[in-house]
């Protein structure tokens, strides 16, 4: 027997078979483009993505005939709603969490509603990356894809909609539309009615690791699965990846490290809204039930491919000749300890906890013998330093963080894992498995199936560190010391990168 995940991203969607020891058995991956059919606009092409998600689930069943899969669950990107019929028919486009549309009723949202309210039932404030605003630019611009839908969906409810299931979401995805009354685990009627929207349009609530339907014969057949196989809640791809890499416990914290850093605390119980707030930390249920999740974020992988595309064209280009990894090369030339330059990661709109809009990114120590790999260094080094600064803020919010797991595509570099754990102080560890979302989704799959007695059963079962990274006491304490000059950039230099800075011009203009 073994247990399907499958991970849905915003360009993406990868699916994996493990065995109940989590042995990866097989994988498939495809990728799709974002639509972008005016400036601001952001939204992904439902049936090709679903097409897709199907070629992956072909791909996987395939080579697991010798093992049939019993049970599939769900983690997905957040926030994305589609619109379906009761005959699971799509009635319209999913527009993504970056999409402008939507901001014309945030005025008249924040007039219904301050924040602290909010806060006190959804667990978020107030923004235009949620799925409300999104609903109500439908409502208002799409009136055909509103009256054809009979419900909104998020993709972890989505997908298993598509392959027979109820339409049913877990808590976790749900608090990401900002209707979701996170302490009655429940749709919040005061939100939903403020706003004049329907209950019924929205799908039923269950925890992560649920069973919520078995596939249909039809679907079964088209994707060579058996017919009996289970389908079961998802959840959030953060929340899932945690799930999937052994963070479940207070204390203990998820690192995805891909296009942008995310650190994943886990802690038990709401924390006061008074404390929460200023820090720009948001509250979401885990997909483990009594836990709770917060996220601490900001650029990452998107930096250095950044410095890929600026600093090393020629070796990118080498690279795609030969096959060799260019990150990897890259990643070679910095050298030992901490860098001379110091970056303030601000190249675009920034995380937790200021969520700034109108800054820019500052390089400062730059020499004439400066290499680029020292540059690289800062960068990398900038990226983990703001994710410390808001780790510093959470003692006393009454989170803590002794141990942190870490997984995505950046935590296959050595170096950049061990520069991570010596600024942050703290024990990084780093799982066998990388794919931890489609784990975390096989995992949620396994308990609703029966394989596993609970999410710790799943998580002692196929979850086993490769290695540790400790950090260096030497270099921590000179860490420490860079930290603290990198701290004073932004005060500093606030009133100068918020200016409005010109764009270049294309050659030729005037």
């Amino acid at each position: 027997m073994s247990l399907l995940g499958i991970d849905v991203g915003t360009t993406g969607c990868k699916t994996c078979a493990f065995s109940i020891e989590g042995d990866l058995l097989a994988a498939a991956y495809e990728e799709y483009d974002i639509l972008r059919g005016q400036p601001g606009w952001s939204e992904m092409d439902v049936p090709r993505v679903w097409e897709k998600i199907k070629q992956t689930i072909r791909a996987v069943a395939t080579q697991t005939r010798h093992d049939p899969v019993r049970a599939i669950a769900v983690s997905s990107l957040g926030e994305a709603m589609v619109p379906v019929t009761n005959d699971r028919r799509i009635a319209g486009p999913s527009l993504l969490n970056n999409d402008v549309r939507g901001e014309e009723f945030l005025d008249e949202l924040r007039l219904r509603l301050d924040n602290a309210r909010l806060y006190n039932i959804n667990g978020n404030t107030l923004g235009n990356h949620y799925s409300l605003t999104k609903l109500l630019w439908l409502r208002a611009h799409r009136p055909e894809v509103w009256h054809a839908a009979d419900k909104f969906l998020l993709w972890g409810g989505f997908v298993p909609f598509m392959l027979g299931a109820d339409p049913v979401v877990d808590f976790s995805l749900a608090n990401r539309t900002l209707l979701f009354d996170i302490a009655q685990a429940k749709w919040s009627r005061e939100l939903i009615g403020g706003v004049g929207l329907e209950e019924t349009r929205l799908p039923g609530l269950a925890p992560s690791g649920t069973a919520i339907g078995t596939i249909s014969t039809a679907m079964a057949d088209d994707l060579g699965l058996p017919h009996d196989v289970l389908l079961a809640t998802g959840a959030h791809d953060q929340c899932a990846s945690a799930l999937g890499c052994g963070a479940i416990l207070p204390g203990r914290a998820m690192l995805g490290m891909g296009t942008y850093l995310c650190l994943v605390p886990v802690f038990n119980g709401r924390r006061s809204p008074e404390l929460m707030m200023p820090r720009g930390l948001n509250t979401e249920h885990h997909a483990v039930p009594g836990q709770f999740v917060s996220f601490i974020y900001n650029q990452g992988g998107v930096l250095l491919k950044w410095y890929r595309d600026t600093f090393a064209v020629a070796d990118h280009e080498a690279a795609r000749q030969t096959g060799a990894d260019v990150y990897q090369m890259l990643l070679a030339e910095m050298p030992a300890g901490p860098s001379r330059v110091i970056v303030l990661p601000h190249f675009t709109a920034t995380g937790p906890p200021d969520f700034i809009t109108d800054s820019c990114g500052v390089i400062t120590g730059l020499h004439l013998d400066t290499s680029r790999g020292e540059i690289l260094k800062g960068i990398l080094e900038g990226s983990v330093f703001y994710l410390r600064e808001c780790v510093q803020a959470l003692p006393e919010t009454g989170i803590e963080v002794n141990e942190i797991r870490v997984v995505g595509g950046g935590s296959k570099s050595t170096e950049w894992v061990q520069l991570a754990a010596d600024i942050l102080g703290c024990p990084l560890l780093r799982p066998q498995v990388t794919e931890a979302g489609a784990l975390g989704a096989a995992i949620m799959a396994g308990v609703a199936s029966g394989a596993y007695a609970s999410f710790s059963d799943g998580v002692e079962a196929s979850v086993r560190i490769e290695r540790p990274f400790e950090p260096a006491p030497q270099l921590k304490a000179r860490y420490d010391d860079r930290f603290l000059h990198y701290a004073q950039l932004w005060p500093r230099m606030k009133g100068y990168v918020q200016m409005p800075a010109e764009r270049p011009q294309k050659k030729g203009s005037s």
